[in-house]
């Protein structure tokens, strides 16, 4: 639906100018703890991809030769302005997302350390050299970028997921082309500004925005030659199915039902404290949010007893006030959704210890609130247990033991993050040793790397073979070549026979 003209227009950014006022089609960006409309961001169409494409092409020449040392001090410098700029991106992150500004400012945190490992770019594009492979000849590696790439990211990360991309691929040489979030895509058009004032040249970074018009033109180009996308599971699929169809290099992150493990020895009130806070931060609205427990022997009970009393010491509330613990979902789909699996949950005959259904925020009437809800005895051919909700909503399936538990963690389609909470040494090293999925925490509930680890999970959590940001990341964003080489004192002489190493 097209907004209202009196409301400010988000534009996309090409060739280092904001454009877009005049786009045939425009979307409506919701302040969710409100419940309206506050601005409204331009579509993209065929032609509008195709002039970031020309304006990237003819920035790469120089770009992808452009010596690590520059690459980097404009790098270094980006990583400042965004520090500086953190408060203006949790801001920003909180009014369109509906995440509380602290939640936000930890974006803010982890794309740095993604920026920060990027900056280091002359020594992770090195090669390798052998000396000698035969007579006076010499075979070495270099690491070339691929070209035009593309990132499609998704609404609940809406400044580190593009940072997560972008970062590596314009360290490695590479143009890039984003196409964030239409939700919320202010905080990706505030990273290309900051770019810019950082030096990167113009074209180098383009952003642009839409819906399966957009994307669709991304991945079906014949100039880009990599897709970078985070998001559900069905669209991951397709969009790693269309791009390597039109012979794409493709990491495609999916969804996830991440599960928490709680062995009956561990500190259950530790183990509380981190459920809630994973489940229940950013209105469950994360990738790697924990949304299944699994409780193994007797610790059930006295463990939803501890969740159910932190759930309501909880404060629910609009994103720009930092003493709330939780703010609205993103759309009022998002909410129907959300309470049509909590209906569900009760029909099929879920224990239901915490109901979100009904919760009113004083002077945010409208706004798009799902209050903390917590499911018991679930079992795992509930639709509440099966599909990721993406939402505040927990549910515990009963484990007799730690087998027992492995076999219902392994038996989910993803693959994404798991974690366990134990005091033995013994079950933990089981754990991470059998567990299928990408991403393993040990007493911590949230394993999500470092920057200079990769981000990525197994099975229906990832289409392709590397990860993002960290080590795989340049290798997805870089080619290989191998030269072997010699020079001639003097005239050798032919030899028609195969190369042999003497």
């Amino acid at each position: 639906m097209q907004a209202p003209s009196r409301v400010r227009s988000v534009g996309h950014f090409i060739a280092g100018k904001e454009q877009g006022d005049d786009a045939a089609r425009f979307g409506d960006i919701y302040d969710p703890a409100l419940g309206r409309v506050q601005s409204r961001v331009a579509f993209a169409d065929d032609a509008v991809v195709e002039s970031a494409v020309a304006a990237a092409e003819a920035a790469y020449p120089k770009w992808s030769r452009l010596p690590l040392g520059k690459r980097a001090e404009i790098l270094f410098a980006f990583r400042e302005l965004v520090k500086s700029h953190a408060d203006e991106f949790a801001s920003i992150v909180a009014s369109e997302h509906g995440k509380i500004v602290n939640d936000a400012g930890g974006e803010v945190t982890r794309a740095l350390e993604v920026i920060d490992f990027a900056c280091g770019l002359p020594h992770l594009l090195k090669g390798e050299l052998s000396e000698s492979v035969s007579t006076n000849i010499d075979t070495y590696s270099l690491r070339q970028p691929v070209g035009i790439c593309a990132g499609i990211t998704p609404f609940n990360f809406p400044m580190m997921v593009p940072i997560w991309m972008l970062a590596p691929a314009l360290a490695a040489g590479n143009c890039f082309i984003l196409k964030p979030s239409e939700r919320d895509p202010s905080a990706s058009m505030l990273s290309a500004r900051l770019l810019q004032q950082a030096g990167l040249p113009d074209g180098v970074l383009n952003v642009v925005h839409g819906d399966k018009v957009a994307v669709d033109a991304l991945l079906t180009h014949p100039r880009i030659n990599a897709i970078s996308f985070v998001g559900s599971t069905p669209i991951a699929h397709y969009i790693y199915e269309t791009a390597a169809k039109h012979g794409k290099r493709v990491q495609a992150l999916g969804g996830a039902k991440n599960h928490l493990v709680v062995m009956p020895d561990a500190d259950l009130d530790a183990a509380a404290d981190a459920i809630v806070s994973s489940g229940y931060g950013s209105a469950g609205q994360r990738c790697m949010a924990i949304s299944a427990c699994v409780t193994v022997g007797d610790c059930a009970e006295p463990l939803m007893e501890r969740i159910v009393e932190r759930i309501k010491g909880l404060k629910i509330g609009a994103g720009h006030d930092a003493s709330n613990d939780m703010g609205p979902v993103v759309t009022a789909v998002a909410r129907e959704r959300i309470l049509g699996y909590i209906e569900s949950g009760i029909k099929d005959g879920a224990a239901l210890l915490a109901d979100g259904r009904n919760i009113r925020v004083p002077g945010y009437e409208d706004g798009f609130f799902v209050g903390p809800t917590l499911f018991d005895r679930a079992t795992t051919a509930m639709s509440i247990y099966r599909d990721e909700i993406f939402g505040p909503v927990l549910v515990n399936v009963r484990a007799k033991s730690l087998d027992d538990a492995l076999s219902i963690v392994n038996a989910s389609p993803w693959g994404n993050g798991t974690s366990i909470f134990t005091r033995s040494g013994a079950a933990a090293r089981k754990y991470q040793n059998e567990v299928q999925a990408g991403m393993i925490g040990i007493n911590v509930p949230i394993p999500v790397p470092v920057g200079y680890y990769s981000f990525g999970g197994w099975k229906a959590s990832l289409f392709g073979d590397l990860h993002v940001y960290g080590p795989d990341s340049f290798r997805f964003y870089t080619r290989g070549k191998v030269v072997t080489s010699r020079w001639h004192e003097s005239n050798a002489g032919m030899n028609l026979g195969f190369p042999t190493h003497k």
